[in-house]
C-alpha cells in the first residue's frame, strides 16, 4: 500500500490515466448522473430514504463483486467526506491498494461558498454526463444479480 493514502484531483486524474487505476464514485446515482470523472464507476456509500441517507449494506461486497479486492482504487465522492469513509472502509476488508480523492468533484467551500480547497470540476477536469457501458449502479447491480443466479443450482 502506498504510504499516502489522499491524493489531489489532478494526482488522481494521472493516476487513472498512466498507472492503472480507476475512479469509484460513491455518490448517489442521482449525483453521478449529473456528471463524474470519466469511466468512473458508480457504487454509491449513501442512498436517499424516507428516513434520511441510509448507508448502503451492500458497498463492500458490491464493489468487491464488480472490480474485485486487487484493482486499484481512486475513491471520489463531492466533497471528500463519503470518500474518505468509504475508503476506510474498503481498506479495512482487504482491498490492496485505495486512494482517496480529497476534496472530491465539488471541492471544500466555507460556509459562505467560497472554495477552500479545488476538487475535480474547480480544477477543470473533464466530465462526464453519460457513463461507459457496465459502470453505472444499475448496470453493475443487474451484472451483479445475473452472476448470482447463474452460480445458483
Amino acid at each position: 500500500m502506498r504510504a499516502r493514502e489522499q491524493v489531489s484531483p489532478r494526482e488522481a486524474q494521472a493516476l487513472v490515466n498512466d498507472q492503472g487505476y480507476v475512479y469509484l464514485d460513491v455518490r448517489t446515482v442521482p449525483e453521478f448522473d449529473a456528471g463524474h470523472a470519466p469511466y468512473a464507476y458508480n457504487v454509491p456509500l449513501l442512498s436517499p430514504s424516507a428516513q434520511g441517507m441510509l448507508e448502503n449494506p451492500q458497498f463492500v461486497q458490491e464493489v468487491a463483486a464488480a472490480l474485485g479486492k486487487s484493482a486499484r482504487l481512486v475513491v471520489v465522492c463531492a466533497s471528500g467526506v463519503r470518500s474518505l469513509r468509504a475508503a476506510e472502509m474498503l481498506r479495512g476488508c482487504g482491498f490492496a491498494d485505495v486512494l482517496e480523492q480529497h476534496a472530491g468533484m465539488e471541492g471544500i467551500r466555507d460556509p459562505f461558498g467560497r472554495v477552500q480547497q479545488k476538487g475535480h470540476r474547480d480544477e477543470g477536469l473533464a466530465i462526464a454526463i453519460e457513463s461507459q457501458p457496465g459502470r453505472s449502479y444499475a448496470e453493475l447491480r443487474n451484472e451483479l444479480a445475473r452472476g448470482r443466479s447463474q452460480a445458483e443450482p
